[in-house]
């Protein structure tokens, strides 16, 4: 098995989901390491949110990232061989005011990654450009959408119930050009 220290974000997060599935532990990859992987790296986060399905308990999941070098620092889970560092939010996995539709199953030499799909990244990423006028993140969106597979249609009606549709028929455009 490659040393973490080399591993890319999609394998490091791989290999986490993996040894945290065999303690019972199932999680979903979300936030800006989604962007990492889905733009091969155009973009870089190195905090891995991963979200509980179910709830585990802080013990449990301390213990069984322990065993892979992560120890708890503040609220994050560190290991010295990478500048990656785990982070839980509290779940339920969701976007805006509704649960996330789709959830991808990645393989990578170090193991499976469940993770956002790729509409789900792109609104995710819409969420914190529309509620906080992150424009960052609406070029994270784009990225995404440049690289991947993307629902038009369920944007659009996911920015409508956010209240948001006037300002995604402004930026429309750039996710048809994306396509």
């Amino acid at each position: 098995m490659k040393p973490i220290k080399d591993m890319s974000t999609g394998e490091l997060a791989a290999f986490v989901s993996s040894h945290l599935k065999r303690h019972g532990i199932e999680v979903v990859l979300s936030g800006g390491s989604c962007v990492s992987i889905y733009t091969h790296n155009k973009y870089s986060s190195l905090d891995l949110d991963f979200i509980e399905i179910g709830h585990v308990g802080r013990r449990k999941l301390k213990k069984a990232l322990l065993e892979i070098g992560f120890h708890e620092v503040n609220k994050y889970f560190i290991n010295t061989e990478t500048d990656f560092f785990l982070e839980f939010p509290s779940g339920p996995l969701s976007i805006g005011e509704e649960p996330v539709k789709e959830i991808v199953t990645l393989s990578f030499p170090t193991g499976q990654l469940r993770i956002i799909s790729p509409t789900d990244c792109v609104k995710d990423r819409l969420a914190a450009y529309y509620h906080w006028g992150d424009r960052q993140s609406l070029e994270q969106a784009v990225l995404v959408a440049k690289d991947n597979k993307i629902n038009l249609n369920e944007l659009e009606r996911w920015s409508e119930v956010e209240g948001k549709l006037a300002i995604f028929h402004q930026i429309k455009d750039r996710f048809i050009e994306a396509d």
